[in-house]
């Protein structure tokens, strides 16, 4: 399985992401500061892989303080945790992440600070683990919705590039094959980062799994001809009302899906859903630099003093998604109502 990060006891190890698919080359960040440059920088990406590099920075900056006494230890805590939460603000997995260890400090905040690293490194050595265990029970409940065979689209990066392992949208495809469908995937290029062409693409043909890469502008082609049984792609926040922000362009092929009838799934841990934001008009969409637009592998591709819109993300409405798809289990519309039996359920089998 893909390492997409690790905990060692130098620090926190990355594959670098920017580096694929020419060059497998990892990266060690040695203090907080490094894994929250990381995360910005895009070296670690995708909303569940964000949400546990965030936890083990913060597990790092704690191992390595020099704090006097409890009391200073929290307040260099807290601040960690700002810069981290600046890092990227669509995905909800940061949050998640974030408030999870804040919530590990205060219940052993009585402890020593020594006492107190400790559990911090625990949790979050502890989501790593359950991320993949996610991956797994959502790549089971997704392989039952999957065509038995033809072509499933996806949009950027939803594997184990953008997890702890396995994956979320490419999870449910690695546990459909693994169930016998004969499924191709068709992997969109995910312009501008070009995710889908440089990670999803080199992580299913490093696995075997064949695949079909295609430009954006492709999508709906596809579909009209026939090539396209299903679609299934990742999510960096799902409101309560099972409107699901994602990569740029994933609302377009959206669309294109239910023009055509093809179904359209979402795959994403319990921890991306986000029950305290009512709709998809209350998530914040991070704006990228304009240069991932204008230039290309270094090179400029576009004129000076042209104007530039690059949102890493859009909203696609929950009237377009046919499911969605989480360790929990399957929601379906009304999404109000399923995702919050899903919590419920959760807690109440806690």
């Amino acid at each position: 399985m893909i390492k997409t990060l690790e905990w060692t006891s130098e620090g926190v190890r990355f594959i670098d992401q920017t580096r694929l698919p020419t060059e497998e080359v990892y990266v060690l960040c040695r203090t907080y500061q490094e894994v929250a440059d990381a995360i910005r920088d895009m070296i670690v990406r995708g909303a569940p892989a964000i949400g546990v590099a965030a936890a083990m920075g913060i597990a790092l900056g704690m191992k390595q303080s020099k704090a006097a006494n409890t009391r200073a230890l929290r307040s260099e805590f807290d601040q960690i945790c700002q810069i981290m939460a600046a890092t990227r603000p669509t995905a909800v997995n940061l949050f998640w992440a974030i408030r999870r260890m804040t919530e590990k400090f205060d219940s052993v905040a009585s402890q020593t600070s020594n006492q107190i690293k400790a559990t911090l490194l625990q949790e979050a050595q502890q989501m790593y683990v359950e991320d993949i265990a996610a991956n797994e029970a959502m790549g089971r409940h997704g392989a039952t919705l999957m065509p038995s065979s033809g072509g499933v689209l996806t949009h950027c990066n939803a594997g184990a590039l953008a997890t702890c392992g396995y994956g979320t949208a490419l999870g449910v495809i690695r546990a459909a094959l693994e169930a016998g469908k004969q499924i191709h995937v068709f992997a969109d290029e995910t312009r501008p980062f070009l995710q889908g062409s440089r990670l999803t693409a080199w992580e299913l043909t490093k696995d075997g799994i064949k695949t079909t890469l295609i430009a954006d502008n492709m999508a709906g082609a596809m579909m009209r001809q026939g090539k396209i049984k299903a679609a299934v792609v990742g999510a960096d926040r799902i409101a309560a009302n099972g409107d699901v922000a994602n990569k740029i362009g994933t609302y377009t092929v959206a669309v294109l899906a239910k023009e055509h009838g093809i179904p359209f799934y979402v795959a994403a841990p319990w921890s991306t859903v986000d029950l305290n934001t009512p709709t998809g008009d209350q998530i914040p969409i991070e704006q990228r630099s304009p240069r991932e637009i204008t230039h290309h592998a270094g090179k400029q591709i576009a004129p000076d003093g042209v104007l530039v819109e690059n949102p890493a993300f859009d909203v696609t409405p929950s009237k377009y998604v046919t499911a969605i798809i989480t360790e929990r289990g399957i929601a379906r519309t009304p999404y109000v109502e399923s995702l919050k039996e899903l919590s419920e359920a959760a807690i109440i089998s806690a």
